[in-house]
């Protein structure tokens, strides 16, 4: 979800891995391997590689940039993925597919760490709270240039619509995502699967594309920090990396209410080295690794190690840590059903053909 850097497996190391229904012994000859598939830049390097000593264990590195694209990757079956990070609604619907299996947490020596509030938070996702393990959470917001756009106009999503920003507003190319302003200022709930309200969104988008600079993921804050955007809807996290490279930038929460994200981890059930994704897993929850993750990455970490470490400025920064007035009005995506995920692809490509 975030600044996304997609690293391809070579061919040979493609082939090496062999697909999920593939009945060669590859799991069996590479036991010291661990098949990731994650966001872009979502692991401090050093990270991978303090694991890769400590363990012996060898990590294959896949990256993406949306949940849809985890989903394309994840279900082609071409890699048997031993671990995978992505956004909560598409863990609900991978288990809902039975392809998650569940995690026994009481073996970790570091989960104890992961803060209680977060994890009871995912339970809208994964009920049980046995199937995943938060990594990061944030909010969807507007990260806005106060040199250019006043505090009070990006306390709203109409904003997004004005045309004083013409050519100048950045959207996210991302469909949940991009849907979610027009979806709240027209009153609706974000998981609506209604088709009519879905309607009534994509008429809202198809008015304000005339008016947008781009539609980008890995180039937002980039973008936003050069000053080439007076605005752009953007993760938290992104907002708090941009505004370390620029002091004019400025992030809030339009007062209709957003989206509350919660990127977890989970083990599929194809998993052909299970032992070592717990291994890994565990290894995250430790404070000082939890640490590094939380520097490189800059979202809100639910690891209390990392919050009690932090200086009270950071931990009160409403765009790394959002408060609970904000929380109180931002939602977790649910999963939606086949037909309106289908419809949310022809509107997307409705949109983008316009």
């Amino acid at each position: 979800m975030k600044k996304a850097h997609i690293l391809f497996l070579p061919l040979a190391a493609a082939l090496f891995l062999g697909g999920c229904g593939s009945s060669s012994n590859t799991a069996d000859a590479d036991k010291d391997t661990l098949v990731v598939l994650n966001y872009g830049k979502y692991l401090e390097p050093s990270v991978i590689e303090q694991f890769e000593q400590e363990t012996g264990i060898h990590i294959k590195l896949e990256e993406y940039e949306s949940p849809e694209e985890m989903y394309t990757k994840f279900t082609a079956g071409s890699i048997c993925y031993d671990v995978v990070c992505t956004s909560d609604y598409m863990i609900e619907r991978l288990i809902s597919e039975g392809e998650v299996s569940t995690i026994d947490f009481s073996g970790f020596s570091n989960y104890g760490n992961l803060n209680p509030d977060i994890i009871d938070a995912s339970r809208v996702f994964d009920p049980e709270a046995c199937c995943s393990m938060p990594y990061f959470y944030g909010t969807l917001g507007i990260l806005y240039n106060t040199t250019m756009v006043p505090t009070e106009e990006a306390q709203s999503w109409n904003i997004l619509w004005d045309d004083t920003y013409r050519d100048s507003i950045i959207m996210q190319n991302s469909v949940r995502d991009t849907f979610v302003p027009a979806l709240r200022l027209s009153g609706y709930d974000i998981n609506t699967e209604d088709e009519d309200e879905l309607a009534d969104a994509l008429a809202l988008l198809i008015e304000q594309k005339p008016i947008v600079y781009a539609y980008y993921v890995d180039e937002t804050a980039d973008e936003m920090a050069a000053g080439n955007a007076a605005m752009a809807l953007v993760y938290s996290g992104e907002a708090a990396y941009a505004m370390e490279l620029n002091d004019d930038l400025s992030y809030a929460v339009p007062e209709e209410g957003s989206n509350l994200w919660i990127d977890s981890w989970f083990i599929p059930k194809r998993c052909a080295h299970r032992e070592n994704a717990e291994k890994f897993l565990d290894f995250l929850c430790r404070g000082d690794i939890a640490m590094a993750n939380f520097e490189y990455v800059c979202y809100a970490s639910p690891n209390q190690k990392v919050v009690d470490a932090l200086d009270e400025e950071t931990k009160n920064d409403p765009t790394i840590f959002p408060p609970d007035e904000i929380l109180e009005y931002c939602t977790v995506y649910k999963q939606l059903g086949i037909d309106t995920t289908e419809r949310y692809s022809y509107l997307w490509k409705t949109l983008k053909s316009e």
